[in-house]
């Protein structure tokens, strides 16, 4: 029995060493994505591919995940988009956002009529290789009907939105 415990514990370990978070970090925190090459200024190796809602540019990395960048007056706000623009209503998605700034991420998303989008989850990523200023933090949502979000991002010091359209 003792060795079964034992067996159960090691399984357990190596589950949660090599999950990390739900698509997209090692237990250690280090993301897995992969970086937007040469992204080491504001929209260096980035090019316009599109845009989404209200003037939110979409960028497109050279072999990378697409992007957006935020609007604020006060930090630098960045979205990694782990599915294609628009999204798909009803269905679960995961974003990974950098923000400067100081202090805990507060989110919410309100669409058309005044609807909120469901956040699933929201976890402290310590970091990664994806090359944008700020702390990172993934989140996963749910947007429940067709049309532009606004997804509103804020630190004790700095906030900050993006527009996201949802089909």
């Amino acid at each position: 029995m003792r060795a079964l415990a034992m067996a159960v514990v090691a399984v357990v370990a190596v589950v949660v060493l090599v999950g990390g978070c739900a698509a997209g970090t090692t237990g250690t925190g280090e993301s897995t994505h992969a970086p937007p090459p040469g992204a080491d200024g504001p929209v260096a190796g980035a090019v316009k591919t599109g845009e989404t809602c209200n003037g939110t540019e979409l960028l497109t990395p050279a072999d990378g995940f697409t992007e957006v960048r935020g609007t604020s007056e006060d930090a630098e706000l960045w979205g990694l988009l782990f599915a294609e623009v628009p999204f798909e209503a009803g269905a679960e998605v995961k974003i990974v956002w950098r923000m400067t700034g100081d202090g805990p991420l507060k989110v919410s998303a309100t669409g058309p009529g005044g609807k909120r989008a469901k956040l699933v989850w929201l976890e402290d990523h310590g970091g990664s290789n994806w090359r944008r200023p700020g702390y990172e933090w993934g989140t996963g949502w749910v947007f429940p009907a067709p049309g532009c979000w606004k997804v509103e991002l804020s630190r004790t010091q700095g906030s900050g939105h993006a527009w996201l359209r949802v089909a």
